[in-house]
């Protein structure tokens, strides 16, 4: 299916998924419609008169400051951290298959292309993508392993084949995978929890989290959210067809990915206002279809909220593989698969933790480490990189996601600083 969706851009072919309206309904400023008609070019394959956007400086007084903070950061023996690249309000990090090109996601209106030319594990150029394109919060970014880039915005999804060796020209192959107010119900849109993420599965689906806008939800919206996946997982085929939720019970994840065994794992943010040491947050295992992880039920572990604590939950309700600091905000996680760092750390799990907001002592803004057993069984999620939390409770960075490069390194973006970090290892 994935093949015939990218010949069929290639060919400048309009399948019936691809060309629906990039517009919600009612009127549109200038510069929306002018951005949505340079999509509808792109996608027959049609030149536009958008220009390419100008380079995000690399170097001066925010880089040096940024290099400074990480001089605070602490590591295993063995480990060290570098500035790769700064890029704005940097979040989702995907990482391109073939030539290792960054595709940085933001909650903003960009996406940004990093490029190391010279490969000496520094970013030499740092750039918005497809910048004709009108994105609304395209937080979302990731590759399927024959080079489509998906976007994921707050309620739209976009595909981009081959996208890099496009991405250098303003003018790139794109694709409406879910147009515009169909990804959940325009009505649902919310300025909360909208950091959609997603993954390509060995199916060939791309696998899209919807973080659900409350804390904790109103009886009345539980059918509407269980059917549109809200609160869940669901999953597509690559041209955008066959729509289903995979999984349900599940308050706001914003990082997910698939083990070697196929299975996908996620990280899921709890309820606030429960107290400093309630609930934990989570990292979940979905073995298949038809899940539920307990939300709203359970706040997080086996906490149960107060808004359902007088009804029974599903009997099926699947119960985290570990559970994480309460209010850290464990967002992107991603296994290690590289072949850089020590043996022990190979198929383990690194999880970046923004950091809390709603706690008298904040926790997080650092990045944890949990080693798998040759069993399957997960070990024990401890602190891998930290030091972006003061003593003081000040925030000097706030990690996002996590990626694997193709030599092994580990990055760290940081939509605080606004920044991308290479963790890498010397024996």
């Amino acid at each position: 299916m994935r093949s015939l969706f990218i010949a069929a851009l290639w060919a400048g072919v309009a399948l019936p998924a691809l060309v629906a309206p990039a517009l919600a309904q009612g009127a549109a400023p200038a510069e929306t419609k002018a951005k949505a008609d340079d999509l509808e070019k792109l996608q027959n394959l049609r030149s536009t008169d958008t220009q390419a956007a100008p380079e995000i400086p690399q170097t001066g007084r925010r880089a040096d400051a940024i290099r400074k903070t990480l001089t605070k950061i602490k590591l295993p023996e063995g480990f060290k951290i570098d500035l790769y690249a700064v890029v704005p309000d940097a979040r989702a990090i995907a990482v391109g298959p073939n030539a290792g090109v960054l595709f940085v996601g933001t909650r903003k209106t960009k996406v940004y292309t990093v490029t190391d030319r010279d490969k000496d594990r520094v970013a030499d150029e740092v750039r918005a993508f497809a910048p004709g394109i009108a994105f609304k919060i395209p937080n979302g970014v990731c590759f399927s392993k024959d080079g489509v880039l998906t976007i994921v915005e707050q309620n739209r999804v976009l595909a981009f084949p081959a996208a890099e060796f496009f991405y250098e020209n303003p003018d790139v192959a794109a694709g409406i995978l879910v147009k515009e107010g169909a990804l959940i119900p325009a009505g649902e849109e919310s300025f909360n929890h909208t950091a959609r993420v997603c993954r390509v599965g060995a199916d060939g689906k791309t696998y899209i989290a919807l973080g659900q806008p409350y804390n904790v939800p109103p009886a009345e919206k539980m059918d509407l959210y269980r059917k549109a996946g809200i609160g869940g997982i669901i999953r597509i085929d690559a041209d955008g067809k066959n729509r289903e939720v995979f999984a349900t019970g599940i308050r706001n994840s914003v990082g997910m990915d698939f083990a070697a065994d196929k299975s996908l794992w996620f990280t899921d943010n709890q309820v606030d206002g429960m107290g400093d040491d309630k609930p934990p947050g989570e990292l979940n295992h979905a073995t298949k279809a038809g899940e539920n992880f307990g939300f709203p039920w359970y706040g997080g572990g086996a906490i149960r909220t107060v808004e359902y604590k007088e009804q029974t939950p599903p009997a099926d309700v699947v119960a985290p593989v570990a559970e994480l600091p309460p209010h850290a905000a464990d967002l992107g996680m991603a296994f290690y698969t590289g072949k850089q760092f020590p043996a022990s750390y190979k198929g383990g799990i690194f999880i970046a933790e923004h950091g809390s907001w709603n706690r008298t002592e904040p926790v997080g803004a650092r990045v944890m480490f949990a080693p798998m057993g040759a069993d399957g069984k997960l070990g024990a999620v401890k602190p891998f990189a930290e030091g972006w939390l003061t003593g003081d409770g000040e925030y000097l960075g706030r990690p996002v996601d996590v990626a694997v490069m193709l030599d092994g390194s580990l990055l760290v973006s940081d939509d605080s600083a606004g920044a991308i970090y290479r963790i890498s290892y010397e024996k």
